[in-house]
């Protein structure tokens, strides 16, 4: 069990003078840290990580405003922000645009083809196609004041489920959201990187075919993000309530890699990162899709608060994980988006109340197994919300649906 201390508001309203926070934002901190500290809160956390096809949907459906938000209009307990995690900063190169697609290069150096009307981007190369190429690269300095304080491009704020240019300075999207939500900050770690940076297919080759060699370019790329990482923190300064570190390294069945290769390379990174934040009191939450069943013991160990998003097409089961590690590791997510999509009340009910058996003692925070995608109606992901507010209170009435902790 975590036993670093919990920040406590039982002066709540004197407390909200003080930071000119909202009281109901601050009930919402003290639930998050409760739930990720596995002390019993007033009811679950639930968050989650929405598409712009879901949400335009949600508006549709339930009739609301064409600003309308999940976050807020739900009252959702937590949200992460994404500062400029681009090897080299700079604008998108436009190397081809229609009304309906357009294709750009970024700041990793990767060309991506994203179709307005389909939701994810496509990969279609990248500048760094050898591993001479991935040696001699120079990154932009990890703590460029550009990073957090100034608007522009970024691959990950502005390619993705939709397009954006000039994203936000990111330290105005922390000031504008932290009257009404916890904020966490994030970063990413080498899987990700490598990924962007050169495509998943010759980071494996070439963790194969020069595995030393390798193995020192991913300490240099996770020295560039732990500093990366420590920058943003001190950019924030003090207006951060936890911190998420991406960092895919799994398939359906296993990890890319070796996890003795993990181990050696990858892993002493993330620990690094993981400390940075708790030595600035920030709990962490790791996302990593796949099946890291593997390697879990190992996030346990480096003091990882709590793992996301625990697919449940990977194998992984969260109340499984809570029976086989009890209170060493919080949860954030696992509940099947594939049943969300399929909109039928009795198995999303099922569903829902199954995996709240593992909040049983604090230590769950409830989402998606990754994000809530375009095919969830509105009305479902409505019906989810009321379910958790509902059957989410402490002390926990979970029916037919109760298993023994």
């Amino acid at each position: 069990m975590n036993n670093r201390p919990v920040s406590m508001f039982n002066t709540v309203g004197r407390t909200a003078e003080i930071t000119g926070r909202k009281d109901n934002t601050l009930r919402k901190l003290e639930r998050m840290n409760l739930a990720l500290h596995h002390q019993e809160p007033d009811r679950v956390p639930i968050s989650d990580f929405f598409w712009g096809g879901f949400t335009q949907r949600w508006r549709k459906e339930l009739c609301l405003a064409p600003d309308a938000n999940p976050y807020y209009h739900y009252d959702l307990d937590w949200i992460v922000t994404v500062p400029n995690f681009d090897p080299w900063i700079r604008p998108f190169e436009t190397l081809s645009e229609t009304a309906d697609e357009v294709t750009v290069r970024t700041g990793f150096g990767a060309i991506m083809h994203k179709h307005f009307s389909y939701p994810m981007p496509e990969m279609q190369a990248w500048d760094t196609d050898t591993f001479e190429k991935l040696q001699a690269a120079e990154f932009d300095p990890p703590d460029d004041p550009r990073r957090f304080f100034a608007a522009g491009d970024n691959q990950i704020a502005g390619v993705g489920d939709g397009f954006e240019r000039n994203s936000p300075a990111w330290i105005d999207t922390v000031r504008s959201l932290r009257p009404d939500f916890p904020v966490y900050g994030s970063v990413i770690e080498v899987s990700e990187c490598l990924t962007r940076l050169i495509g998943q297919e010759n980071a494996l080759m070439w963790m194969g075919e020069y595995p030393d060699e390798m193995g020192e370019m991913i300490n240099r790329i996770g020295a560039f993000y732990l500093a990366l990482a420590k920058a943003e923190i001190a950019a924030a300064n003090g207006m951060l309530d936890g911190f998420v570190i991406w960092g895919d390294v799994a398939y359906k069945k296993c990890t890319f890699m070796a996890p003795g290769y993990w181990r050696e390379y990858f892993k002493p990174w993330v620990a690094q990162m993981v400390a940075a934040a708790h030595a600035a009191g920030l709990p962490v939450i790791y996302h990593g899709c796949g099946n890291v069943k593997a390697i879990l013991p190992d996030y346990i160990e480096i003091g990882v608060d709590a793992y996301n998003p625990l697919e449940v097409k990977a194998g992984m089961d969260v109340v499984e994980l809570r029976g086989q590690y009890g209170h060493g590791i919080g949860f954030c997510g696992n509940s099947d988006i594939q049943v969300w999509e399929s909109g039928d009340h009795a198995a999303i009910r099922r569903e829902v109340l199954r995996k709240l058996n593992a909040a049983k003692g604090g230590g769950l925070i409830f989402q998606s197994d990754h994000s809530v995608s375009s095919n969830v109606s509105g009305h479902t992901y409505d019906y989810i919300v009321k379910l958790v507010r509902e059957h989410g209170v402490y002390p926990l009435q979970l029916g037919e649906f109760d298993q023994a902790p």
